[in-house]
């Protein structure tokens, strides 16, 4: 793994919205550049600009590495057909007259597709779900049978108690569950791969993309693949595991305080990737960020950050890196 990063400064009550000047201008540049077609008058207004401030050159050149990046380009593919077979270079091929700021909008463009590439899900979940929550948000809910459930950020719930039942099924993300000990009546938590079952016990589980993550904080509970798989593991408090199309995995030793944190509005990390925890913080955001280089994703870091304050998490975090941030229209973050 890269250099470790320790920094255990929460994250700052300073507002962050306003844009550095000096990128700001940078951005303004970087549009009308590709709009002047290198008229003399124009470039001359430039170099004059680039003259003025160290600082001006050197957030102008950041810039274009950004716009070039592998990085980037990989955010831009992995947006659907749909939008275009190949965006970027359709972006530096057109014959269009660019307004000022066009090459900013076309960058946070990337989040903006994204976002609306995202929506045909979105709309599916909130058909499907009993209880949701949005990106940043957390709630609560009492349960029919008077267990307790916490819906983490950017959360979709199916919730069915009819008939003597207690199925939950897991759409998106994740949820802590205290449950009231009935014998009679098994608790049961569906993800995409797996199901936990519970009698009374506090867990959480957590639904990714590839795998169903299931933590245990007290009493038992006992995990199964929703494939063809027969095997069942009984977790113990302070165990974790992940199940996959292929089956459970073996348990693991977890620390329930660190991994659910999020119910007091905190997250943590230890000596994780700096590229894993801009991932994780997206989820709280509801924004992209995006990080340009494997060495800046590879640096390893600990901190202890508030939920409610991501963008200064992520300054505290980029400042004990020594990583660039900046904040483009749109909401797109970037860590370079």
């Amino acid at each position: 793994m890269g250099e470790k990063v320790h920094e255990r400064t929460e994250g700052t009550e300073k507002d962050y919205v306003h844009e550095d000047p000096a990128v700001d201008a940078a951005l303004d540049w970087f549009g009308r550049l590709r709009e002047a077609e290198g008229d003399p008058a124009v470039l001359a207004e430039f170099r004059h600009w680039l003259d003025q401030d160290p600082r001006h050159e050197s957030e102008f050149r950041d810039l274009e590495a950004i716009w070039g990046s592998t990085a980037f380009l990989r955010a831009v593919k992995s947006l659907p057909p749909s939008h275009s077979d190949d965006p970027a270079p359709a972006f530096r091929r057109s014959t269009h007259r660019w307004s000022p700021r066009v090459a900013a909008a076309a960058v946070a463009a990337v989040a903006v597709l994204a976002i609306c590439a995202w929506q045909s899900p979105k709309l599916m979940l909130r058909w499907r779900a009993d209880y949701m929550t949005v990106a940043g948000d957390r709630s609560t809910v009492m349960l029919p049978d008077g267990s307790t459930m916490i819906l983490n950020t950017d959360t979709g719930v199916d919730v069915d108690f009819q008939d003597g039942r207690r199925d939950i099924v897991l759409l998106q993300g994740e949820a802590w569950f205290d449950v009231q000990h009935d014998p009679a009546h098994p608790f049961r938590v569906s993800g995409g791969f797996g199901q936990a079952v519970v009698k009374g016990t506090t867990f959480a589980v957590r639904r990714r993309p590839d795998r169903d993550e299931i933590v245990l904080e007290t009493g038992r509970v006992d995990v199964s693949c929703l494939c063809d798989s027969a095997e069942q593991i009984r977790l113990q408090p302070g165990e974790a595991v992940t199940v996959t199309d292929a089956g459970p995995l073996a348990a693991l030793p977890a620390n329930p305080d660190r991994l659910l944190a999020w119910r007091e509005g905190r997250i943590v990390f230890e000596d994780v990737r700096l590229g894993d925890v801009a991932d994780e913080l997206a989820r709280y955001y509801g924004g992209s960020i995006l990080v340009v280089s494997d060495r800046i994703g590879d640096l390893v870091v600990t901190g202890h950050y508030r939920l409610d304050n991501i963008e200064g998490a992520i300054r505290t975090l980029a400042d004990a890196a020594g990583v660039k941030i900046t904040r483009l229209p749109g909401g797109l973050i970037i860590l370079r």
